[in-house]
């Protein structure tokens, strides 16, 4: 345990409290944040799928990382509903690339394929279906517990933070069900949270925001 896992740790579980519990109601402020991160670890798990390197091991990653995530924060900032998209394709990238690693742990290049494949269906169903509002409290609620138990892996050094968005952390999920359980309680918890109280709220994007 260093200074700067016990950092990235408490980052990750307040972040995660924030996105799991209240979500919705500060969607338009998490969505820029959710688009950079968002496009941060497809960019970067790009790079690990086209030259077989580890998460994050290369400049390069990082470098194009960055960009995607900084121009996918920008979209979602300025455009409301590719904000929403991007929120949905996110939870299918990860859906799809997360059921590739579930059978094969090396299969990169088609775990990202599927990941993109899975990504675009739901993002175009959300919109097509206009049920932004119950996706965005599930992915939130879902996203959050996700952080919060990450950065508890994180701090207490049960995982390291170049595991995070990688298929290892998805290998000690499966190796660990009381994690999984834990965050599936977490999640539940602020599904139910936010469903009672935006019971009579709706989301409506500022007129300075498409």
């Amino acid at each position: 345990m260093t200074i700067q896992t016990i950092c990235i740790g408490i980052i990750g579980i307040v972040f995660g409290l924030a996105v799991a519990f209240a979500g919705y109601r500060f969607f338009l402020m998490l969505l820029p944040i959710w688009g950079f991160f968002a496009g941060f670890a497809i960019g970067a798990q790009a790079m690990q799928a086209l030259f077989g390197t580890a998460f994050l091991a290369e400049v390069t990653s990082w470098i194009v990382g960055l960009v995607v995530g900084i121009i996918f924060a920008v979209l979602s900032y300025l455009f409301y509903i590719v904000g929403v998209a991007i929120l949905a394709g996110s939870f299918g990238y990860a859906l799809g690339a997360g059921i590739v690693y579930a059978i094969s742990a090396n299969w990169d290049i088609l775990a990202f394929l599927v990941g993109v494949a899975v990504a675009v269906v739901v993002a175009a169903l959300v919109i097509l279906l206009n049920i932004q509002k119950w996706v965005i409290i599930l992915i939130t609620a879902i996203g959050g517990a996700g952080a919060i138990i990450a950065g508890i892996m994180v701090m207490f050094g049960t995982v390291d933070v170049a595991d995070i968005g990688s298929n290892a952390l998805l290998s000690y999920y499966q190796t660990s069900w009381v994690w999984f359980l834990i965050g599936i309680l977490i999640a539940a918890a602020g599904f139910f949270v936010q469903m009672r109280s935006s019971s009579q709220y709706t989301l409506e994007p500022p007129p300075n925001r498409i």
